[in-house]
């Protein structure tokens, strides 16, 4: 492999673009270093045809940071290699509520900085992964609206996301629950304007998990949020993938919110995620620094 890539920016969007001429598995440093600098000016890359196992993944994200976990599935396919089909299954529930769109770990006490998706097996329609720029929704705000949230502060929970949509899972005996992001710490704060620590360049920072904004009512305060998603996630500003098995992306979480699509679940589906840790030092929320 040699030590440049073919870079093509995504038609008619404000982000993204397709990486051909590089296997990931065996990216060279000087290569690499391009395409991280290719990452923080595109926000997301796509890779087609890498066919990555999960160590391999793991160590393509690895160049990125360090991880917040390592490939996990995102799948409707239960342990024993039945599909859940039910859309009121535990497996399912996930899959669907993340349907909403959203920043990884914004209801954790750090933030993702990224994540590294790769596709096994697809449904034969459907489930394209969409990603919405929240830099380029930032820009197209006016004065007034940008002045507004200047100050703002807004809570982040998996809890209230999932209970909004009546997606909860199932308590444990203990009346808990022992999914990934349902923690027993204080409910995270965050910026409603955040300045990416790498590129200076400001973006909106809602998406599903905000809420109870700090000075407002709740009725206000979901009304506001829920109209900052609405205008910022719209064309020019979001793109939908349509997998193919052996596709690998990866995305700035910071910059970028993303969501999932409907399928047929009956159909099988497995993704893998590898999720990326953001520093403490920029994307820990306000109180837990």
């Amino acid at each position: 492999m040699g030590e440049h890539f073919d870079l093509a920016p995504l038609d008619g969007v404000t982000f993204g673009a397709t990486v051909t001429g590089v296997e990931l598995r065996s990216i060279t440093d000087d290569a690499f270093d391009q395409l991280y600098q290719a990452w923080l000016e595109h926000g997301l890359l796509i890779f087609p045809e890498q066919f990555l196992t999960k160590d391999e993944q793991n160590a393509f994200a690895r160049r990125f940071g360090d991880l917040e976990f390592e490939a996990m599935p995102i799948t409707n396919i239960k342990k024993n290699g039945d599909i859940e089909s039910d859309q009121r299954g535990e497996l399912v529930k996930s899959i669907r509520g993340n349907e909403g769109w959203h920043h990884d770990s914004t209801y954790m006490p750090v933030q993702a900085k990224g994540a590294v998706f790769t596709a096994e097996i697809v449904p034969t329609e459907g489930a394209a992964t969409g990603w919405a720029d929240m830099a380029a929704a930032y820009d197209q705000l006016d004065d007034e609206t940008t002045n507004e949230l200047a100050e703002l502060e807004a809570y982040h929970s998996l809890y209230y996301s999932m209970g909004r949509v009546d997606l909860l899972p199932k308590e444990n005996a203990e009346g808990g629950y022992d999914n990934y992001g349902y923690h027993d710490k204080d409910v995270s704060l965050r910026p409603m304007v955040k300045v990416h620590p790498e590129t200076g360049r400001p973006n909106l920072l809602v998406g599903r998990h905000a809420h109870n904004i700090i000075g407002m009512d709740p009725e206000e305060s979901t009304a506001l949020i829920d109209r900052l998603n609405d205008d910022a996630c719209q064309p020019p500003r979001i793109h939908h993938h349509q997998w193919s098995v052996g596709d690998a992306v990866v995305w700035d979480n910071r910059r970028l919110m993303h969501r999932a699509t409907p399928f047929d679940v009956s159909q099988p589906r497995r993704m893998w995620h590898t999720r990326i840790a953001g520093e403490h030092q920029t994307e820990a929320a306000l109180n837990h620094r």
